[in-house]
């Protein structure tokens, strides 16, 4: 007889990839450590990996970060120059109610 096939549903395969991105360890550690087939690892790695949960140690998601904090920042920076002309046309809006709401002599 044949050595029985293990099994594993995809709630554990999907953890054990979110294991790997969340760990320092090497791949090959974490395979030992749940005893699974390096091989195997790197498939479901291939299968359900998603790189918004991996730390920032690659250069590639380094720049990606650095990119989008730019990003933001410049929309930031539209969004208050946005504000501070609002806030000049209500100052505006402001004194005219003052000057015409003013009775008549």
């Amino acid at each position: 007889m044949g050595e029985q096939r293990q099994r594993y549903n995809e709630e554990f395969k999907r953890q054990a990839v979110r294991f790997v991105q969340e760990q320092t360890k090497t791949v090959t550690d974490i395979a030992e450590e749940l005893n699974i087939p390096i091989s195997r690892l790197h498939q479901w790695m291939g299968k359900y990996r998603e790189f918004e949960s991996e730390p920032a140690a690659s250069i590639d998601r380094v720049r990606e970060l650095e990119q989008l904090l730019r990003d933001k920042d410049r929309e930031l920076q539209e969004k208050e120059r946005h504000i501070a002309d609002v806030e000049g046309q209500l100052a505006i809006v402001e004194k005219a109610v003052h000057i015409f709401s003013k009775p008549k002599l």
